[in-house]
């Protein structure tokens, strides 16, 4: 489990913004887990991961060409994913210009797979009301 998950549920004790303390029981365990994924929820974040998760991988220019941000923005995102070890990134040269390339880690995959099966529960749940 990567760190910060953990840090998510103490923070949290084990609920979001999304999720309110009135939620039954089964209402929770509908949505799969109690903590939403705040490392991947955030856009650009959720962006790399789900590029990631369709390509095998992808440099750091097309990522940034697809996301539409700066180096700056991509870079701090791509770091804390890094950190998580949600995604593996491996550096070199093309002649003497630098070359960054993203993969998507099976743990990335994981995290990805659990967030979106917790949103779908949570449309799921949000519709049938």
């Amino acid at each position: 489990m990567a760190k910060t998950s953990v840090l998510v549920r103490e923070r949290h004790e084990g609920e979001t913004d999304l999720e309110s303390p009135s939620r039954n029981s089964a209402e929770r365990s509908a949505s799969g887990t109690s903590a939403l994924d705040r490392l991947i929820h955030e856009r650009i974040r959720l962006g790399i991961v789900s590029a990631l998760a369709v390509n095998d991988s992808l440099s750091f220019r097309e990522l940034k060409q697809l996301l539409k941000t700066t180096d700056g923005n991509l870079s701090v995102h791509a770091r804390k994913l890094e950190e998580a070890q949600y995604i593996d990134c491996k550096k070199s040269f093309d002649g003497r210009l630098p070359k960054t390339m993203y993969r998507l880690t099976v743990a990335g995959r994981k995290a990805l797979m659990s967030y979106l099966a917790h949103m779908e529960a949570l449309i799921r749940a949000t519709r049938a009301r």
